[in-house]
C-alpha cells in the first residue's frame, strides 16, 4: 500500500486547520489540531473538587506535583505537564528532580528518597495498570501489583495512601480529558 502524500500548505493557519504532514519516510500524519469539544462545567467542578481534596489530604504539595507530573509524562499530556511543572517549582521542587523524573528509577537515592520512589512507583502502576495476569487483561496486567502497593503502604498511613490514590486517579482523569481534546500546553482547557 502506497503512503498518502500531500503537500504542506504555505501558511501555518492551513496546517492547523487539519492538513496532513509528510515525514521523511513519506508516511502521512494528521497535524495536531485542538478539538473544540468543551468540558462540562459540572464535570469540571467535580473533578476540581476531587483534585483539591486529594492534594489537601495528602499533605505534601511538592510530592503531589511530582506524582502529577509523572502521570502526565506517561499520558503525554502537554497541558498538564506545563501547568504542574510551574506549580512544582513554586512548591520548591528542584530542577534536578524535574529533569530526572522520567528516569526516577535510575536516578540515585540522593535525587529521590524512598518515600518519593514509593509514590512514583504507585503512580506508574495505577496509570498504566500492567501489574500481571488478570481476567480483564490476560497476561498483560490490569491491576496494581501487591508489592507496589505494599511499598507505598510502608511509607504512607492509610489516610495519606487513600489521598495519594485519589490524586493519581484525578490527574489521570485530567490527562485523558486534555489529551482527548488535544488541549496544548498553555491552551485553554475550558
Amino acid at each position: 500500500m502506497e503512503p498518502v502524500r500531500r503537500d504542506l500548505p504555505d501558511d501555518a493557519g492551513a496546517l492547523h486547520a487539519g492538513a496532513v504532514r509528510v515525514t521523511t519516510t513519506d508516511t502521512a500524519r494528521t497535524a495536531r489540531t485542538a478539538r473544540t469539544s468543551r468540558l462540562d462545567a459540572g464535570v469540571r467542578s467535580a473533578l476540581q473538587a476531587v483534585s483539591a481534596a486529594a492534594k489537601q489530604g495528602f499533605g505534601d504539595p511538592a510530592l503531589a506535583e511530582l506524582v502529577q507530573i509523572r502521570a502526565s509524562q506517561l499520558n503525554h499530556c502537554a497541558f498538564c505537564l506545563d501547568m504542574h511543572l510551574e506549580i512544582a517549582r513554586k512548591h520548591g521542587v528542584g530542577q534536578r528532580q524535574l529533569d530526572l523524573l522520567a528516569a526516577w528509577e535510575e536516578a540515585g537515592d540522593d535525587v529521590f528518597d524512598g518515600r518519593e520512589r514509593a509514590a512514583l512507583e504507585l503512580t506508574e502502576a495505577v496509570t498504566v495498570l500492567t501489574g500481571g495476569p488478570s481476567r480483564a487483561f490476560g497476561s498483560g496486567g490490569g491491576f496494581v501489583p501487591d508489592e507496589v502497593y505494599a511499598r507505598a503502604a510502608a511509607h504512607f498511613d492509610a489516610d495519606r495512601l487513600a489521598h495519594l490514590l485519589a490524586l493519581i486517579t484525578a490527574i489521570n482523569s485530567w490527562n485523558r480529558l486534555m489529551v482527548a481534546r488535544r488541549v496544548p500546553a498553555g491552551g485553554s482547557p475550558w
